[in-house]
């Protein structure tokens, strides 16, 4: 941390202390060459594209985007949205596709396309204008992408553009994602090249049906609004369905059964293209082979669960001599199979699947769902190979596989490289140094064996004082707070420092311990995330008597602002303030893929709908309740603070509401607004809970 600026103000320029940090590796297909994203230092938001050649370990510079973007960038909205869904906050070279020889590499720089030769280093502008997803073919002779919602080719040879489909309307599009496959599907793509490379698998995606919402901009007045196609619970999603596209200008339509959510796309070698699907519903997942011929599809694997089934990244996929993988919840674990045949036992939780070749490469957690390691199959059984404490994300393939490690013992990641398991090369990182070491006490608390995180102020010394207690959580489905990263738990010290003992637990519903885990917040949100909390507030006070029960908050965002809500509303006789940022408090106004897999539909299930909103409790606040919310919120519209507030207002109940100029569903990110939000709410908690 540099001499002249705040902790707070570090983290919010240095993003968290990612930037500088090496992602979005690729592994060329003789292994001998890695490529990388990469900013210059960890002040620069700006990514560059690197090559790291594994013989010689030379690293090189492929693309500058200072070079090539001295400027500010200027994105599409369809950019924009991407970006937002995937929490994008960095810019230059954010993202990029290679052909299979690794010869061509596709990206967008300021929304416009560029292809980078990795023979010779030259790059090229191919389209001046607003590009979405460009993607060379695997023969590496064209690039597709996206403009004005509709997909276009472009020859690298003859420069010809093509579009494949003319097809007029504002509510249709073509090779694009819709909101529900990128905000809670993980499916960010729209389109899919065939293995030879002269065709693609497309979705056409309708959204004329779909409720439109808007966002104004209170403090700009003379705008427009920003209209949205919005699905919340309970009304009609987007209609999707595919095509084959060929660069012949063949179309032929894939069979559309009686499904709601396409799920995941894989096309390879290794067998037909494969559609993964879903009902409205949620509890049925199936897998169908489509014939590129005439659009007809078969079944090939199908699972069902009383409450939903898992949505698992990187699955179902065909290996390279044609083996199913996929993951499905047996035996009390989420498990790898290949062609129906477990290789994974009942104590690893699979996470993802990172990359499918001869081999597959995944991962998961054992025993401690604190620490996430990266495995590969070899030949019929499982090898781990991360092998030190931490959370691993891994990359390239079972043979090479880059391991960004993070750790307690060291700020920002370090980046190996492994041929066969063995170290061979190491990547660079250039992030920030927080000048601020967490101190976690580390605990499994009540007989759920809650996962938790104590962080006290440094140098405190146990029995000097009392302090008050600050719960920190997320609390609900698909995060984790509690991870052995130190990263991980920055912010939860320094406001330990600011003289609070704080309080990291992982309830019920968190990833890594199970289906059965998960699903015990079916229909059940409130209740069972808000006694996980209470539970492991009460027993680590009981383990560290320092604590004073008499004064404690909770604060959060997103799940974790609804959690701290429903804390003031709910226990009052636990909680005396709370921090309630971008919370969810009526569950009608959040989407439908989300919602409707916990709620079920609002028509069949109007009590739970209620059970587990916030709006009928707001009689009941005796607590102090800060709310804060960002007015350009398209995820978590501010809709949901405001009804809050209405409702506390109407009932007489005194809270504080802070609206964020401009700000979406990310927390603020410049230097000014980030600091002065921080410490905005550690004076109102400290002013709250000194009154009592």
């Amino acid at each position: 941390m540099t001499d002249d600026l705040s902790f707070l103000r570090t983290q919010a320029r240095t993003q968290r202390f990612t930037l500088g940090a090496p992602k979005e590796f690729r592994v060329s297909p003789d292994r001998s060459r890695l490529l990388y994203l990469r900013a210059e230092s960890g002040f620069d938001r700006r990514n560059s594209l690197w090559q790291l050649d594994l013989r010689t370990d030379t690293e090189s510079k492929i693309v500058d985007a200072a070079e090539l973007l001295p400027g500010e960038e200027e994105l599409p909205p369809e950019e924009r949205a991407r970006r937002e869904r995937a929490r994008e906050t960095s810019g230059g070279v954010v993202g990029y596709a290679v052909d299979e020889a690794f010869s061509v590499v596709a990206f967008p720089l300021s929304g416009r396309l560029y292809t980078a030769d990795l023979r010779t280093g030259e790059t090229s502008l191919r389209v001046d204008g607003a590009v979405v997803d460009p993607r060379p073919n695997p023969a590496g002779t064209h690039v597709a992408y996206v403009a004005d919602r509709r997909l276009r080719v472009i020859d690298l040879v003859t420069g010809e553009d093509t579009l494949l489909v003319d097809e007029p309307g504002e509510d249709v599009s073509w090779g694009l994602a819709e909101f529900i496959a990128a905000e809670e599907m993980s499916r960010v793509r729209g389109y899919w090249w065939a293995p030879d490379g002269r065709s693609l698998l497309v979705q056409r995606t309708d959204r004329s049906d779909v409720p439109r919402w808007t966002i104004a901009d209170p403090v700009h007045p003379d705008a427009p609004v920003n209209t949205v196609a919005y699905p919340a619970a309970g009304t009609t999603n987007a209609s999707v369905s595919l095509s084959f596209l060929g660069l012949d200008g063949g179309r032929v339509d894939v069979e559309r059964g009686d499904w709601e959510y396409l799920v995941a796309v894989h096309w390879s070698a290794g067998g037909a293209p494969l559609i993964t699907v879903q009902p409205r519903d949620q509890r049925r997942l199936e897998v169908y082979a489509v014939d590129p011929a005439d659009g007809s599809t078969s079944l090939v694997h199908a699972e069902s669960d009383p409450d939903w089934v898992e949505i698992v990244p990187g699955v179902p996929s065909w290996t390279a001599d044609g083996r199913l993988v996929h993951v499905s919840a047996a035996d009390g674990a989420y498990r790898l199979l290949l062609d129906g045949k477990p290789v994974t036992d009942e104590g690893v939780q699979v996470r993802s699947v990172l990359h499918v070749g001869d081999e597959v490469l995944f991962s998961a957690s054992e025993d401690d769902p604190t620490q996430i390691h990266v495995y590969r199959t070899e030949h019929g059984s499982v090898r781990r190979l991360s092998t030190v404490d931490g959370v691993h994300i891994g990359s390239g393939d079972a043979a090479v596989t880059v391991l960004s490690s993070w750790s307690l013992d060291h700020s920002g990641p370090r980046v190996s490289v492994l041929r066969d398991g063995a170290p061979i090369a190491a990547v660079g990182s250039r992030t920030v140094d927080p000048g601020l070491e967490p101190e976690p006490v580390w605990l499994t608390v009540g007989e759920r064996g809650l996962r938790a995180a104590l962080l006290l102020p440094t140098g405190h010394r146990p029995g000097s004082a009392k302090l008050p207690v600050l719960l920190d959580p997320y609390g609900g489905p698909h995060a984790q707070r509690v991870l052995q990263s130190r990263n991980a738990f920055l912010t939860s010290q320094w406001l330990a420092d600011q003289g609070f003992a704080v309080v990291v637990a992982d309830g019920r519903g968190t990833p890594g311990r199970g289906p059965v885990w998960e699903k015990e917040i079916a229909g059940r949100l409130a209740e069972v995330t808000l006694d996980d909390q209470v539970d492991a507030l009460r027993a680590v006070a009981a383990e560290y008597p320092d604590l004073d029960l008499d004064r404690v908050a909770i604060r959060g965002w997103s799940y974790g602002g609804y959690l701290a809500a429903l804390a003031v509303l709910r226990r009052p006789d636990v909680f005396h303030a709370a921090v309630a940022g971008a919370p969810v408090t009526d569950w009608s106004l959040y989407d439908t893929h989300y919602t409707e897999r916990y709620l079920g539909l609002p028509h069949e299930q109007p009590e739970s709908y209620e059970r587990n909103s916030l709006l009928a409790d707001a009689p009941n606040l005796r607590r102090a309740l800060l709310i804060v919310h960002g007015l350009a919120d398209d995820n978590v519209f501010v809709a949901h603070a405001l009804r809050l507030s209405a409702e506390l207002l109407a009932a007489g109940r005194a809270h504080t509401f802070l609206p964020l100029a401009g700000a979406t569903h990310m927390t603020p990110q410049t230097e000014e607004v980030a600091e002065n939000l921080m410490l905005t709410q550690v004076r109102w908690l400290k002013r709250e809970l000194e009154a009592r």
